[in-house]
């Protein structure tokens, strides 16, 4: 539900209607250097998932977000990262990286979801965030990579308005990289 949505509904008898005013706990918050262990936590268990159901490992792919070292996320936020998190209170169950890229292009990266935080619609929420933020900052496209071969994250990336534009082979990785990109106007 939306912040500070009403409802109305009848006990089960319907001798009397109740109202109710919803409001959201959740909240998308930039991030500060003080959590960084835990926002590599939630990148690391995310894409566990991924790492687990296309078989990657340290060995076979060292990069992949599933093995990322807080050394490494500190290093993309020097280079760049604009980190953004979802909290209920003080619990931090999502991440996301937004980048410039230069000439009105952004990447969003590392889009993270505690696996059991899924199906809630909170990364459609997080994905909308980055949207309004690159149109805020004067961004005209979102590019983002998938491991090309994950049709379901594939499909909603489609569903929440991006267009695969190709796919790209790199020396090492087990699995193709795919492109996707959403356009601001």
């Amino acid at each position: 539900f939306p912040n500070n949505t009403d409802i109305e509904f009848p006990c089960p008898d319907g001798a009397v209607w109740f109202r109710m005013q919803i409001h959201a706990l959740a909240e998308i918050r930039p991030l500060t250097a003080d959590r960084l262990p835990d926002y590599a936590n939630v990148i690391r268990n995310s894409f566990a998932t991924v790492a687990r159901d296309f078989g990657l490992t340290k060995e076979n792919c060292p990069y992949h977000p599933a093995f990322i070292s807080d050394e490494a996320l500190v290093k993309k936020i020097k280079d760049g990262y604009m980190t953004f998190g979802y909290f209920v209170g003080d619990t931090l169950f999502d991440f996301v990286a937004i980048t410039n890229m230069g000439g009105g292009i952004y990447e969003v990266n590392r889009l993270s979801i505690f696996p059991e935080w899924r199906h809630y619609g909170y990364g459609k929420r997080l994905l909308g965030f980055c949207k309004e933020k690159v149109k805020e900052l004067g961004g005209e496209k979102i590019n983002i990579e998938i491991v090309e071969e994950n049709k379901v994250l594939k499909e909603w990336y489609a569903a929440n308005g991006f267009v695969h534009t190709g796919t790209e082979k790199f020396e090492g990785l087990p699995f193709l990289i795919g492109h996707m990109e959403w356009r601001a106007i």
